[in-house]
């Protein structure tokens, strides 16, 4: 059997994976806003398009059981590259929203079986030891792709916006991109993705009703773990604060001086949050990495909730002076995306730790199934709200939401010492 040195697909596997969960809920926002749809129904479409990152552990069995992870992972590139491409020729002739936004959500299916099938031919390919090798490969390569399509990508948009003076035609040509991008990782990928011996059907021995009678086994013991109730709030509400900022804070950093916004350009959001937000949240992840593995989780749980919250404050800074100036702007946003990038650690050691035990894979995938649920459902709401309140007054509402954070986080039970070197060892030992 042909050997494929990991160096050689990782990396291209893990952008691969990144870049259309970025486009469907992020730029495609972006998008939406430019071509002059409302607050409210572009935040109401976003939230919905979370919906397959939601449920997609109730369909993981599928993939498992029909065909190979490489063969889906393949099959999906195809379909999410088609899929971009169908965006990029709908823009410029001014298709219905409705077939748009049909395709976009596509894009977000065939980008969570993706994920399904990426992650498990990681886990089939690799040994252990070469698993946790490469862990900080894929983690980079799958920011990497972050920072490319939220800060370059929009700023190509921002400069084609002014070529072309339609909006439309300069998102066409940028959908139209990334649709040949990830035609090209399919086309790689259906050469350099190795053959790994373990990866076929899980049907062997096995029927449907085995498998699902199992799937029914591990959605019943996770919903039997102690202290659930609590986990379940943690889980929904520890982000409700940001959950309804995130859509807004880019209708408010695009909407003109005269409708409270601040009247940025495509390519000036693409610099402000794409780029210096998204190293001030890589920054913050990094850090709050470091304070836990040094110290527990226990000591820094709440300066990471406060860190999470506090920050949320320049957005009624900005809304209320609405400086021109770029630099305050990019220091704002730098401090914001920098506390939630510290404080989201401790969300994520969190499901760490809850889905410890029996059936670990499986229950982690039912803790980040919920983990986008709780940003789709403030999305639904937040443009309705905010078009309701006005900026300044959404995001003075925002800061009054932070005690449902510090209410959540009282209520889970966590070991103090969990994420500490020598505490992970000793459990895994």
């Amino acid at each position: 059997m042909r050997r494929v040195h990991p160096s050689t697909w990782i990396p291209s596997l893990y952008i691969a994976e990144g870049i259309p969960n970025v486009i469907v809920v992020t730029v495609a926002l972006v998008m939406l806003k430019r071509l002059g749809v409302d607050n409210t129904d572009t935040s109401f479409f976003i939230a919905w398009l979370y919906l397959p990152w939601v449920i997609k552990p109730f369909w993981s069995p599928i993939v498992d059981m029909l065909g190979t992870k490489r063969l889906w992972i393949w099959a999906m590139q195809v379909l999410i590259g088609s899929a971009l491409a169908g965006v990029a020729f709908l823009l410029p002739i001014g298709a219905s929203l409705s077939w748009i936004l049909a395709l976009l959500w596509l894009v977000a299916f065939s980008s969570a079986t993706h994920d399904i099938a990426a992650d498990g031919f990681y886990m089939l390919e690799l040994d252990s030891h070469k698993q946790a090798l490469y862990v900080g490969v894929r983690s980079t390569f799958y920011r990497l792709a972050t920072i490319v399509c939220n800060g370059p990508l929009i700023m190509l948009a921002g400069a084609l916006e002014v070529y072309y003076g339609v909006p439309a035609r300069a998102w066409g040509v940028v959908f139209g991109i990334s649709a040949l991008v990830f035609l090209c990782f399919a086309a790689y990928h259906l050469r350099a993705l190795p053959r790994p011996a373990a990866d076929t059907p899980h049907t062997a021995g096995q029927s449907f009703g085995d498998t699902f009678t199992a799937m029914w086994g591990t959605f019943v013991t996770f919903f039997k773990k102690p202290g659930i109730i609590a986990a379940l709030l943690f889980m929904l509400l520890y982000r409700f604060p940001e959950a309804l900022l995130t859509p807004i804070c880019k209708f408010f950093l695009i909407d003109p001086i005269e409708k409270g916004g601040l009247g940025l350009t495509t390519s000036e959001v693409g610099f402000v949050q794409g780029t210096v937000g998204v190293i001030g949240l890589l920054l913050g992840g990094i850090l709050g990495g470091i304070a836990i593995a040094r110290d527990g989780f226990g000591r820094w749980k709440w300066p990471m909730v406060f860190a999470i919250s506090v920050p949320n404050l320049v957005y009624v800074y900005l809304a209320y002076f609405q400086p021109q100036d770029l630099w305050s702007v990019n220091t704002c946003i730098f401090l914001e995306q920098f506390g939630y990038g510290f404080g989201f650690t401790a969300y994520m050691m969190f499901l760490l730790y809850f889905a410890k035990g029996v059936s670990e894979t499986s229950h982690y995938a039912f803790c980040t199934g919920f983990m986008a649920l709780s940003m789709m459902l403030p999305g639904l709401f937040a443009g309705w709200l905010q078009n309701l309140t006005g900026y300044l007054n959404f995001f003075i509402l925002v800061i009054f939401c932070t005690p449902i954070t510090l209410l959540v986080t009282s209520l889970i039970k966590v070991n103090p010492l969990f994420g500490r070197k020598e505490t992970m060892v000793a459990q895994e030992n």
